[in-house]
């Protein structure tokens, strides 16, 4: 076996993970943590994220999404904008205040056909779960790595737990335009 077939099997074997931290919350509705709604700019941003997606085509193949509202409104917006059916995305209750360990746990049952996940949840489980799969991604000097509607690409092993050769962060702010 050739050096090039031996990268093109194993990038053949690696997973592509992408998280996306919900939109920006509306704080001006007097409900629960859980029902609150996406903000104008969470929608816009939301939008901008699915269109950016797109645009890489990082179409995924396995939409998770936290059943909190923000979240799954951001999952929404994200798969109109890509033009696929919001009735694919699934519904994971423990992605809500998840820890490292739910989020890892949510990982381990990806069936092995998934070559690319689009996880859609909170923080500070988000950035947990980056900070262990990529703990050499550098902190922006904000202090935030995964800022709402923030995307981070992960590129790991065929078993979801370790980093591979690749990653970025895309926030919002950070699109040209």
């Amino acid at each position: 076996m050739t050096v090039f077939q031996v990268q093109y099997l194993k990038k053949a074997m690696s997973k592509e993970l992408l998280l996306l931290r919900h939109g920006k919350s509306d704080w001006n509705i007097d409900t629960t943590d859980f029902n609150r709604p996406l903000n104008k700019r969470g929608r816009r941003n939301a939008q901008l994220m699915g269109e950016w997606l797109v645009k890489k085509n990082l179409l995924p193949g396995l939409i998770i999404s936290s059943s909190a509202k923000r979240a799954m409104t951001t999952a929404e917006i994200v798969c109109a904008a890509m033009d696929l059916p919001v009735n694919s995305i699934q519904t994971e209750k423990c992605i809500y205040q998840a820890s490292l360990a739910d989020l890892r746990q949510v990982l381990l049952y990806i069936p092995d056909s998934v070559q690319r996940l689009l996880l859609v949840g909170h923080n500070p489980g988000l950035e947990y779960l980056v900070r262990h799969l990529a703990p050499s991604i550098p902190m922006p000097d904000d202090g935030k790595l995964m800022p709402t509607a923030t995307v981070a690409y992960l590129q790991l092993d065929p078993k979801w737990s370790f980093l591979e050769d690749r990653y970025l962060i895309q926030r919002p702010k950070d699109l040209p335009g």
